[in-house]
């Protein structure tokens, strides 16, 4: 496909989207499998106008899953609608913590023992496929800041940690492959890539956002007043922590996150602490007093919020671009009996057992469990792990296999998700109302 034929196609289907919202929104079906049917139809499986082949463009797909990632763990970090704490986060640590390790667990089993990968490989794959994606799971994670829906907001932090927490067990695969140094016994990778690199990587994010929240905070008031360019410090703040983790080798992806919420979570506190010294009353008294004698002040501006809707829509066009690259991967022979049975394996039997068992003894609600056990949504992370890899030297027909399972998996997850949001999560919504209703 040439390049004035991928931008008619590109052009074409963004003003097809944005000229149909309302009416996609009524469809029973997600927009990301409208673009992965599109990718199929222009792809080599259907009229064969355009082929990526993710193995030799390796180098960009893994800046353009990278960047897609990066930018997806901000929004999600800024719509957090609670403050940290563990009684509140909880659920979703446990689940990027215990779950996220045994699914890695599960399926580098399935993987070494029935579709016969090497040990090293085989955890590899579990790591690259485990971890819930950010990108593509809009339907089904928070929607703007105020959303304080227990399903969307464990699945949401879930998937923001998660992308973080997976990092540590892809070096575990490549050290076993001889990609990676681990140490003698394992032990750097337990010092260096686990505690070092998560703990750093969660010190920054949060040092950073807090830093930018009240600097921000403090030229906007009297007697600065200055204006700020929120989008430029959004995408600002990522740069810097992204850049500062990976250089004292953190998790990059951990730190975006932490510095996202770390951001909001700091200009509401601040928000809050200058409502009640406006007012003269400490919220409680503001609540009993009478609203016309004590009106809502206008709400300040943040930059959490003014970068938020600049970082929605590039992580919508990278969502269009992605899924297009990934049908345009697909031949028929992709679906392998291997690859099907893999994504079948992690979405029916590793991800409802690593969500009961990393849930178990909590007092999250059965309904929220049964949800969060299926919407195990996989996308572009797991293919930014997989070109990592590559990239750091993965042998070529390793990488080949590893590609066609990668993509097997986040093609069904598409399908498999996307199909059943919509219907599931509208039965969850009305069984929440009765509940709730007395």
């Amino acid at each position: 496909m040439t390049d004035s034929l991928w931008f008619l196609l590109v052009g074409g289907l963004l003003l097809v989207m944005g000229l149909t919202t309302s009416l996609l929104k009524r469809l029973p079906v997600t927009p990301a499998i409208i673009y992965l049917a599109v990718g199929v139809l222009v792809g080599p499986t259907v009229l064969n106008l355009f082929h990526f082949n993710p193995l030799k463009e390796s180098a960009l797909l893994e800046v353009l899953t990278e960047v897609a990632v990066l930018i997806s763990l901000f929004s999600a970090g800024v719509k957090m609608p609670v403050p940290f704490s563990f009684v509140r986060w909880r659920a979703p640590i446990l689940l990027a913590t215990v779950s996220m390790s045994l699914t890695v667990a599960m399926v580098a089993a399935f993987a070494h023992y029935l579709a016969g990968l090497q040990l090293g490989a085989a955890i590899l794959l579990g790591a690259i496929v485990a971890p819930t994606d950010p990108v593509l799971a809009t339907d089904v994670q928070i929607r703007h800041p105020g959303d304080r829906d227990q399903l969307r907001f464990t699945l949401t932090s879930e998937a923001g940690m998660n992308d973080g927490s997976a990092f540590p067990f892809v070096m575990l695969g490549m050290g076993l492959l001889d990609l990676h140094d681990i140490g003698e016994f394992s032990l750097n990778w337990v010092l260096v890539d686990v505690l070092w690199a998560t703990m750093a990587g969660i010190a920054i994010g949060v040092v950073a956002g807090v830093a930018l929240a009240r600097l921000g905070w403090k030229l906007r008031r009297a007697p600065l007043n200055h204006e700020l360019m929120d989008d430029f410090l959004g995408l600002g703040l990522i740069g810097v922590v992204y850049g500062l983790a990976v250089l004292v080798h953190a998790w990059g992806f951990l730190a975006v996150f932490f510095a996202a919420v770390a951001l909001r979570q700091t200009e509401l506190k601040l928000a809050k602490d200058a409502l009640e010294t406006s007012i003269g009353r400490t919220t409680q008294e503001i609540v009993r007093a009478d609203t016309n004698a004590y009106p809502d002040p206008e709400p300040p501006p943040t930059v959490s919020e003014g970068s938020l809707v600049f970082k929605e829509h590039l992580e919508r066009l990278s969502e269009v671009i992605l899924i297009l690259l990934i049908g345009g991967t697909l031949f028929i022979n992709s679906w392998s009996w291997k690859a099907v049975a893999l994504a079948l394996f992690l979405f029916v039997v590793a991800r409802p057992l690593s969500v009961l068992i990393g849930l178990a003894g909590t007092r999250t609600p059965w309904r929220i469990r049964g949800m969060t056990a299926w919407f195990g949504v996989r996308g572009i992370g797991s293919l930014y792990y997989l070109m990592y890899a590559i990239q750091h030297g993965l042998p070529e027909t390793l990488a080949l296999e590893l590609i066609q399972m990668t993509l097997i998996v986040v093609a069904l997850s598409i399908l498999l998700h996307g199909i059943s949001v919509k219907p599931l999560m509208g039965h969850f919504w009305r069984r929440n109302k009765q509940i709730s209703t007395p």
